[in-house]
């Protein structure tokens, strides 16, 4: 996962799990009004059902925020204090402090939206830190266990940490997996510029065919610039 994703997880919403919100009893008030008893127990179940659901999800929202707070919090005399913000002694200490915060919402949420942020920032911190192999296990984590919406985006950030340990044919896998899977996050033409530029030095050919139709996108400006600046560095590899 790259530094302008890990900001765009804290700047968008994707530090909150999509919920959607509406009123049991006003659905199925036809229902309990036929069946009588029966199907306002069925009714109330559902009801009950709905609120833990939500309750757990507003749960992990809120340990999700408790663990972005660290990112921002001073180290050292804070001058002045930054009102309810957090400060630790030492860069050491906050950086133990945030590992322990966001691997405890992984292994508590696992599987959830909030997991799977937590385990993603988890394995660009590990990337960061040159431990290749333990950004990769959790990435291939993420995908196996995360919604769709996050399962794409660490595929795409394991393809890069591939791409960095020199499986090169392990990164093209993924990210063609990529272009025949898009996602609500990694759309089909996301995926292609991605693929095109991993394979831009061993296959410029197929990179360009596959940039080519994206470099007029009509109405798509944001995918015309990429695929164009693609393009621009694929012809400066192999001038």
């Amino acid at each position: 996962m790259d530094r302008k994703f890990r900001k765009q997880i804290k700047s968008d919403r994707f530090a909150q799990e999509v919920t959607h919100t509406f009123d049991w009893l006003g659905a199925h008030r036809a229902a309990v009004t036929r069946y009588g008893s029966m199907a306002l127990a069925v009714v109330v179940l559902g009801v009950a059902i709905y609120v833990f659901v939500h309750y757990q999800a507003t749960r992990r929202e809120d340990a999700l925020a408790q663990a972005m707070r660290i990112d921002n919090a001073t180290v050292g005399a804070a001058q002045p204090p930054v009102p309810g913000g957090l400060n630790y002694a030492t860069e050491d200490e906050k950086d133990k402090a945030r590992a322990k915060a966001l691997g405890d919402l992984m292994a508590k949420y696992h599987g959830s939206a909030e997991g799977a942020i937590a385990e993603m920032y988890l394995a660009s911190d590990a990337a960061d830190k040159g431990d290749l192999a333990g950004a990769e296990r959790m990435y291939k984590d993420v995908m196996d266990s995360a919604p769709d919406a996050y399962a794409s985006l660490a595929r795409v950030s394991l393809a890069h940490v591939e791409a960095a340990e020199g499986k090169q044919a392990d990164a093209e896998k993924v990210l063609r997996d990529a272009v025949a899977h898009p996602s609500v996050t990694v759309s089909k033409d996301d995926a292609i510029i991605q693929l095109a530029r991993l394979i831009s030095k061993d296959k410029p050919e197929e990179a360009r065919k596959l940039l080519e139709p994206l470099r007029t996108e009509p109405g798509r400006s944001a995918i015309s610039r990429a695929a164009l600046t693609a393009l621009g560095e694929i012809a400066s590899l192999n001038k």
